[in-house]
């Protein structure tokens, strides 16, 4: 099999000289290209057929989602010739991905892909208000140090992507096409190329000395380059208000519901997302009614007045989805050739809208390791180098999925009166304002992204929940609920930090890869 390779490739090269001795001299145009089944490149310019050389792509990117759409710009902005496959170039339609958090809007300025929130209708969101029991509270972004534009965006999330792909597209050395990627092909544990299907059917190859996968949630490619361990907490049902207003303007709304948290926010001038949690991995059936049902008699009563009206009508009307939320750890195999990003590396439980805010900062992280290095052949000393990755995006992605995942299981309701009164800390910590809601905020926010931070602020609020109980006389019953407090607060962040990673964590200069330069070509 190795001497057709090398045959191949002999007359490969023969081919292309004679074709671009051809042509020399003659004026080019870029032109759409499509690979053919038997390897060679047609110009949709002129026709002919070129063999595809080695070296003609620098990554192969499996996805045009957020992650996928950004990183393909931002590398190709940065002279790398990018080849993105994408199984629906169409425009989708999801209930999550929703919501860039301001940190995350910083990102895209940094990747010159603001202008992306343009024109889609997209609004502007400066904080929280959190309901509880009737009673709520405002929780504003600590923005007064930037620029007037920078806030959080909400959106249409279909209508963000179009506009990544469509910048994305405009870049001369980026290929957008649409297939799915069947399999990462691997020679002597270095991952070569990826076969993949055209939406005609048609089965090709691509080739690129680096393959990143960023093909979601649902990944089918993953298994080869990290260790998933999804977890389902819980499913989000969604529906779209129509002609009303939210209680605060151009705020994110949560309320403390029984079971789990209800959201609600802007995605348009005149229309607000609400998403439904619901615990455990089913929900009631849609077809039948159930949901609806539940909807009106568990959910409405707890809607604030202002919705409720607008609420039961989108119920009526029908619209109803859901899908599952998921998380998983980050735990990659650092593979030569191939990298994860996105969802299909590490989720976190979408209540804060924090996932986007990860997928662009990994990408800043990726963009500036990989701008010293000319060419990107050498795939295992790359791959070495590549594992500092893993600890630079920790600041962020560690504090905004730590923080997902607690808060998430701080806000569910529970019969267990230590999880009761810890929720009740919760709202009440946050609505004292000040430094014991901004220090929250920002970290949520991407603003201020320092897992200490988070740890101090998380365990603050169950000190404060264990003085309301002892306040003012403290009883043996008070007592126990609150040692059971602080141990239940301990239960829910620190197999949380442990899945992060301790040392990556807080102590990310003292692990080796941290320091690694660039390999020398």
């Amino acid at each position: 099999m190795v001497y057709q390779y090398i045959v191949g490739g002999v007359l490969a090269s023969l081919l292309g000289f004679v074709l671009l001795y051809g042509f020399k001299g003659k004026k080019t145009t870029r032109a759409s290209m499509e690979i053919t089944r038997n390897g060679c490149v047609k110009t949709s310019g002129n026709g002919t057929c070129q063999p595809e050389t080695a070296g003609s792509t620098d990554v192969v990117i499996v996805g045009a989602g957020v992650a996928g759409a950004a990183l393909a710009y931002t590398l190709g902005k940065d002279g790398r010739q990018v080849h993105v496959i994408e199984r629906d170039l169409t425009e989708p339609d999801r209930i999550v991905g929703e919501l860039l958090q301001p940190g995350g809007y910083l990102k895209l300025i940094e990747l010159g892909l603001e202008d992306c929130v343009n024109e889609i209708d997209a609004k502007k969101v400066y904080g929280y208000a959190l309901y509880k029991d009737g009673k709520d509270t405002r929780l504003s972004y600590p923005l007064e140090k930037f620029h007037k534009d920078v806030a959080g965006r909400s959106f249409h999330h279909g209508r963000f992507i179009q506009r990544l792909r469509e910048k994305t597209a405009s870049l001369p050395n980026v290929r957008l096409e649409q297939g799915t990627v069947t399999s990462l092909v691997e020679e002597k544990g270095t991952i070569k190329r990826v076969h993949y299907k055209t939406k005609t059917s048609q089965e090709l190859t691509a080739y690129a000395p680096l393959t990143i996968v960023c093909d979601g949630c649902f990944s089918n490619l993953r298994h080869s380059l990290c260790n998933p361990n999804i977890d389902i907490p819980s499913c989000f049902v969604g529906l779209i208000l129509e002609n009303c207003n939210l209680p605060r303007a151009n705020h994110g709304h949560v309320i403390l519901g029984d079971p789990s948290p209800i959201l609600f926010y802007p995605i348009s001038s005149t229309e607000i997302r609400c998403l439904v949690d619901v615990p455990g991995q089913k929900v009631p059936s849609i077809s039948n009614g159930e949901m609806a049902q539940y909807l009106k008699t568990v959910v409405a009563p707890q809607v604030p007045p202002e919705l409720y009206n607008a609420f039961i009508a989108a119920v009526d009307k029908g619209n109803i989805k859901s899908m599952t939320n998921r998380s998983m750890p980050a735990a990659p195999n650092p593979t030569p050739g191939a990298l994860l990003m996105g969802d299909a590396f590490n989720m976190r439980h979408p209540l804060t809208g924090g996932g986007m805010t990860v997928a662009l900062s990994d990408i800043v992280v990726l963009r500036d390791l990989l701008r010293p290095l000319r060419n990107l052949n050498d795939s295992s000393s790359i791959c070495k180098y590549l594992e500092s990755f893993y600890t630079l995006r920790k600041p962020v992605a560690s504090t905004i999925n730590t923080l997902a995942g607690a808060l998430y299981k701080v806000f569910c309701a529970s019969p267990d009166p230590a999880r009761k009164e810890m929720r009740q800390a919760c709202f009440d910590y946050l609505s004292l304002g000040g430094v014991f809601s901004t220090g929250p905020v920002s970290l949520l926010s991407g603003l201020n992204p320092r897992p200490l931070s988070l740890v101090l602020h998380f365990f603050a609020v169950a000190v404060f929940g264990v003085g309301r109980l002892l306040v003012p006389f403290p009883s043996p019953k008070r007592i126990w609920i609150g040692a059971r407090l602080i141990s239940g607060a301990s239960g829910i962040i620190f197999p949380i930090i442990k899945a992060e990673g301790v040392r990556q964590m807080f102590f990310p200069a003292t692990v080796p890869a941290y320091h690694r330069a660039p390999p020398i070509h």
